[in-house]
């Protein structure tokens, strides 16, 4: 979605035209989800948290400064909903077994197209082993990761997303780079 197509959704919502939020909603979706679930590393907790997050964005769109960009203050709602979910379903102990197909997620959502089976299979175990890795991070750190690796944010653009000191990301992002570090040590491709 461009700038002016996102003014225009904005305004739109702001009138209380819902068509406003559905485009929105069709341009930002799956970037909300995938932020989410790479935080939250749970598919139903991540879509529950994107479809509430749109919600949230809905009720205080008053609020939202139209002369900036939509993403970065929606992915703030994402971001901080999602670590409060994850921090809170840590708290919760499983009773039954994940489901069989709780493997394809990621690869759903980081879907590539490789042109062999060689290279399939070697960005598959890449992707499981990432995943793996991601999950043993705490929440606030797989947020600075999914915010600087995948979303793409520098680290003063997630300072402000957060609402922290750009020393606080720059702490958290090499706390978690070192565990990584060393869990990929302890683990070799």
């Amino acid at each position: 979605m461009d700038v002016r197509q996102e003014q225009t959704a904005i305004k739109k919502l702001k009138a209380g035209d819902v068509r406003g939020l559905t485009a929105l909603v069709t341009a930002y979706q799956h970037r909300a989800l995938r932020t989410s679930y790479l935080i939250t590393q749970d598919r139903a907790l991540a879509e529950d948290v994107t479809q509430t997050a749109f919600l949230q964005a809905f009720e205080s769109i008053g609020q939202f400064d139209a002369s900036r960009r939509f993403l970065p203050w929606f992915l703030r709602i994402v971001v901080n909903m999602s670590v409060q979910m994850a921090k809170r379903q840590a708290k919760i102990v499983p009773l039954d077994e994940p489901e069989a197909d709780a493997e394809q997620t990621l690869n759903h959502l980081l879907v590539s197209s490789m042109p062999n089976p060689e290279s399939q299979m070697e960005m598959r175990q890449l992707e499981d082993q990432v995943q793996r890795l991601l999950e043993q991070l705490s929440p606030d750190q797989r947020a600075v990761i999914v915010l600087r690796y995948y979303v793409d944010l520098t680290e003063n653009e997630m300072a402000d997303m957060l609402k922290v000191p750009q020393g606080t990301v720059k702490s958290r992002l090499h706390a978690a780079r070192r565990r990584l570090r060393r869990m990929l040590t302890l683990d070799p491709l």
